[in-house]
């Protein structure tokens, strides 16, 4: 996860009233069955569910209110929703559903069972050949090009946020720090994960800039291509390295790729980690110009008609194992039983006298309350469906309007 927030903008609109205007039964856990953990986050776990009536299978994460009330993180959990709604993209992880019960908010994606890039790092002794990094490249810069013309910055671009489905091609996930950006403006807050800090993002967290724009996420694309390229990255940056060194590593410190990465290749890492975010690669016109791409189709990429030399296995499971133990055996109340434990609860509370809340009740029930009626539903399977009806609607006036003239 990313520190710090998004910089502030009038927030959109959304009511359970206007995105339940479809008339479709509103989805709930029940609509799901629950497989298996795979992931979790600072306050959110992830399993692969299968929707009973399509058995369709989907990846839900699942966010405890409560954790997100002591974290203040229910307005970036809401941004994220309000971001993922407005896209779609074949190299994004996209949204398909969000639904919340008593104790949390659940949101269903894409499910890419290839695992994410930092896990395949890790299991690679070598780091990736030339034609996976180039692919990958330009893949993420479609998905980057494609953010910057909804006017979204991502901010934490990286490889434990790129996940790959099961024929190799790459999807962007995590839009938690995720913000958007008027013409002309610039962001003024600082997050993002360390290592993949644009420069013009560090000097902004010490006060030696205003601000910075879209350029910083290809940058983060830049640190991550030499780590595919290089297996390691190209600057001692860690969690508790200091702003102050950060900028002055990258201010003082040259790139060295290694002699065994291409030219060309290497070549266009360094345009993507150029300092100055004007002259640094930062459009998918821009990388087309550079002669290492000069034979790429980018349509042929966009259609993912470019075979990827690296599949992951489909025997596998292309994550740690430990996390559905941990779900299974460690967690206090795990999703498997959540049903049960609810009806319980619920019980409980019938029977029992009313009784006085502390303070830190009160404000969490507060809190609880204001989450149940901000919290944005959303239903794309009933939106395509209205979208399909809608179509064919427009295509029987458009042939009775024939028949009548």
């Amino acid at each position: 996860m990313g520190m710090g927030q998004s910089c502030k903008k009038k927030k959109k609109k959304f009511s359970i009233t206007q995105i339940d205007e479809s008339g479709a039964k509103p989805v709930t856990l029940d609509d799901f069955q629950i497989l298996r953990a795979i992931g979790k986050g600072s306050f959110g776990k992830v399993c692969i569910v299968q929707k009973k009536d399509t058995m369709k299978m989907y990846a839900m994460k699942y966010m405890n209110k409560s954790c997100c009330i002591e974290k203040d993180a229910f307005k970036n959990v809401l941004k994220e929703i309000e971001i993922l709604i407005e896209l779609e993209h074949p190299f994004l992880v996209n949204l398909w559903f969000t639904f919340q019960d008593e104790e949390d908010m659940f949101m269903v994606t894409d499910l890419l069972l290839g695992g994410d890039l930092r896990y395949h790092l890790q299991q690679s002794s070598s780091n990736f050949d030339q034609d996976r990094v180039t692919l990958y490249i330009c893949e993420i810069a479609l998905v980057l090009d494609y953010l910057r013309s909804k006017r979204i910055l991502h901010r934490d671009i990286k490889p434990d946020n790129i996940l790959i489905d099961d024929t190799g091609h790459v999807h962007i996930t995590d839009f938690n720090i995720a913000t958007n950006l008027k013409e002309g403006e610039a962001v003024t807050s600082v997050s993002g994960t360390k290592p993949y800090m644009a420069p013009e993002v560090v000097a902004c967290a010490i006060d030696h800039t205003v601000g910075y724009s879209f350029a910083a996420d290809w940058w983060s694309l830049g640190i991550t291509a030499y780590e595919m390229a290089c297996k390691m990255r190209p600057y001692g940056i860690h969690s508790d390295t200091s702003m102050e060194e950060i900028h002055s590593l990258i201010h003082n410190s040259c790139i060295r790729i290694p002699r065994s990465v291409d030219k060309g290749l290497a070549s266009l890492i360094n345009e993507l980690l150029c300092i100055n975010p004007k002259r640094r690669i930062s459009s998918i016109r821009h990388m087309k110009r550079h002669h290492y791409l000069k034979p790429v189709d980018f349509n042929a990429v966009y259609n993912r008609q470019i075979a990827p030399s690296f599949v992951p296995c489909k025997n596998q499971l292309n994550c740690d194992p430990t996390f559905e133990l941990e779900e299974m055996i460690i967690e206090s109340n795990p999703l498997h039983k959540k049903k049960k434990r609810l009806s319980k609860r619920n019980k409980a509370k019938t029977v029992s006298s009313p009784q006085q809340l502390s303070e830190d009740d009160e404000y969490l029930r507060e809190q609880l309350d204001s989450i149940q009626k901000d919290f944005i539903l959303y239903n794309r399977e009933s939106e395509l469906q209205n979208q399909k009806i809608e179509a064919k609607r427009k295509l029987w006036e458009e042939e009775l309007a024939k028949i009548v003239g």
